[in-house]
């Protein structure tokens, strides 16, 4: 799987997600401007050791990831969506994008892709949800509709051990 952050602003969350992606196998696109940069603290912080695990590339704008990825699948996550997340058939190498913090992914963009465009439901008083927790639901929900492959699916107990 692929999360393509579409111009983040928080570091701290970008670092959440970070941490989150090497956790499951998935690849981090950034695409710019970026909010911050790549070594302030609070990334590394949020992403704690795992930030050299992860791989990260950063495209200049949108145009330069679509020449570097011609005929990528991609779900765009939006709150403006008529579709729901769960309701998008997500294949192993799809890509999913978030939009930045303060106001999603261009409408332009959406507009183009109506029909890969999908969202998470939640109530009416509610702008959004964080961008690391939304980017944990839509990724584990297609991480589970392709098996969770290659994923560590049973736990361990450190002192005990199950019956």
């Amino acid at each position: 799987m692929h999360i393509i952050l579409h111009q983040p602003e928080i570091p701290a969350n970008t670092g959440n997600i970070g941490r989150t992606c090497v956790a499951t196998g998935t690849t981090l696109h950034l695409i710019e401007p970026l909010g911050f940069h790549l070594d302030e603290k609070s990334i590394k912080r949020a992403g704690m050791d795992y930030w050299d695990k992860l791989d990260v590339t950063r495209y200049i704008n949108f145009e330069e990831f679509q020449e570097k990825h011609p005929g990528a699948k991609i779900w765009y996550a939006t709150t403006k969506a008529k579709r729901i997340y769960t309701e998008a058939s997500f294949g192993k190498d799809d890509y999913i994008m978030f939009g930045k913090e303060s106001a999603g992914i261009p409408e332009e963009l959406l507009v183009e892709h109506e029909e890969t465009c999908i969202r998470i439901p939640m109530l009416t008083e509610i702008r959004s949800l964080n961008l690391s927790n939304a980017v944990a639901i839509v990724l584990y929900e297609a991480l589970r509709q392709n098996d969770f492959i290659g994923m560590k699916k049973e736990g361990e107990l450190h002192r005990l051990s199950w019956n």
